[in-house]
């Protein structure tokens, strides 16, 4: 489980009911839901909240660094709340889910100085693609 709400309660973050909502949606393990997956469960719980409510929330939340914007291939953006929690993504090609997987090794240590053309390097990010089992199967 992602910790986002005690997260969010540690920095004094106002939790309005909606804020609220739109936390405990993207609260888990896995979770990588576009804005409006994060509406549609958002408005089972709280039927009255609204599309611009959840993506103001969105915003902000990313703008904390408590929440990752995933984009993959022109797809949808979709929304990781393990933004402390060092981990890469795997996505399926077919179907776009994703999946947090955390490699062993340091990727930066991959990459030869020469390579790295003087940059200083501060972040690396990894995707891994291929099938997942639902799809390789079909």
């Amino acid at each position: 489980m992602s910790d986002l709400l005690e997260r969010l309660r540690g920095r004094g973050w106002r939790l309005t009911a909606q804020r609220r909502v739109v936390a405990e949606v993207l609260d888990g393990d896995h979770v990588h839901y576009t804005a409006d997956e994060v509406h549609a469960l958002a408005a089972d719980r709280l039927p009255e909240i609204s599309r611009a409510t959840v993506y103001n929330t969105l915003g902000e939340l990313v703008s904390l660094g408590e929440v990752i914007e995933v984009s993959t291939d022109g797809r949808a953006k979709r929304y990781d709340p393990n933004a402390h929690h060092a981990h890469q993504h795997l996505v399926c090609a077919r179907c776009g889910t994703i999946r947090d997987v955390h490699p062993t090794g340091d990727p930066l240590a991959d990459l030869p100085a020469p390579e790295r053309f003087g940059f200083a390097v501060s972040a690396v990010e990894v995707t891994y693609r291929g099938l997942c089992p639902d799809c390789a199967a079909a």
